[in-house]
């Protein structure tokens, strides 16, 4: 977050966040438009962005898994040195990430790394095919994502990324991936639309060679990533209030509804016990933060049942997919 936008008081932040909502909704609806069958994707990359958790995006090439990213950037004015996208390969080092050794320090005992154009700079971070990453990149990721800092001559320096996208064809079954798969607590299947959406497919992807002719983008700057980190700032501020109260008054209990949060537990311990999906402490805590996002942005704040759609999106193989999405559907069916 921007020093100007941190400092940035509660009050002010108030005045002007059904403004911010009204910005992102907007964004999130006419981007959609541009696209044949994605809105799903494009909610899951708002909520996502908005609470600054990575988000996955799992398909077969041709799939618009990348025109949805830059896209998406491209709807909030991100370009420059504040956008980063990379596809892995197992060959791929970390200096192609987080920027090769400057041999003149280097010459001074100190080792490094010249970041310029690299992801240690950049806002938005687009990771194509990140499950070809080799153990030297996997450990470096680990550390962006799970702490958003690398190391300068072995001093914890920290990354401006606010959010992070990746995407694979597949995920793979290696066990060493595992913590690297276990980041992404959302993960969204980006499907072929054309057996569904032959006539519609082909229109909207000829208006979109006639953009790319012209150069033209009347998805761009729709909102701001300003809009998205004052969001964050605000759910911060409401949660912090609510920590400081006490236990019948906190966040959860004023913005998790009794029977919804019980519906909630009742689907995680469902899925852990039928379906070996592995639901950790901090899972459980993200998946919060992630409700508390969507009801923010869809609805203005409670969480309500709808919300817990958010649980399709956690299994870890990609052969629990449409089960867990089945069973998830069904569990808040039978609430109804």
């Amino acid at each position: 977050m921007s020093e100007e936008i941190s400092r940035i008081g509660f009050d002010e932040l108030k005045g002007e966040i059904e403004a911010i909502r009204s910005r992102i909704n907007r964004m999130r609806s006419t981007l959609a438009s541009y696209f044949i069958a994605k809105e799903e994707i494009i909610d899951l990359m708002a909520v996502s962005a908005l609470a600054q958790e990575p988000l996955l995006l799992i398909g077969r090439p041709g799939t618009a898994k990348s025109d949805l990213v830059v896209k998406f950037c491209q709807a909030l004015g991100v370009e420059g040195t504040d956008y980063f996208e990379y596809m892995l390969t197992k060959f791929t080092e970390p200096s192609e990430i987080v920027g090769p050794i400057d041999i003149n320090q280097l010459k001074d005992g100190r080792y490094m790394r010249r970041v310029g154009g690299k992801l240690p700079e950049a806002k938005i971070v687009f990771l194509d095919e990140i499950f070809k990453s080799n153990s030297a990149i996997l450990n470096t990721l680990l550390t962006i994502i799970n702490e958003r800092k690398f190391y300068q001559d072995g001093k914890p320096v920290p990354v401006a990324m606010r959010a992070l996208f990746a995407a694979t064809n597949e995920i793979p079954e290696f066990t060493e991936l595992d913590a690297l798969k276990d980041r992404f607590i959302l993960k969204i299947e980006s499907e072929s639309v054309k057996d569904r959406y032959f006539d519609e497919l082909l229109d909207a992807g000829l208006r979109g060679e006639v953009h790319r002719a012209f150069n033209t983008r009347p998805w761009a700057n729709l909102c701001s990533l300003d809009d998205f980190l004052k969001a964050k700032l605000y759910l911060d501020h409401v949660m912090l209030q609510g920590s400081q109260g006490e236990e019948s008054d906190n966040d959860r209990t004023r913005y998790f509804p009794p029977e919804t949060y019980t519906l909630f537990k009742r689907i995680l311990k469902t899925l852990e016990k039928e379906d070996g999906i592995e639901i950790s402490d901090r899972k459980v805590v993200k998946l919060y933060r992630l409700l508390r996002a969507r009801a923010f942005l869809f609805h203005g704040g409670v969480i309500q049942k709808s919300d817990l759609v958010i649980l399709r999106y956690i299994p870890n193989r990609a052969q629990d997919f449409q089960i867990i999405r089945e069973k998830v559907d069904r569990l808040l069916r039978l609430e109804s």
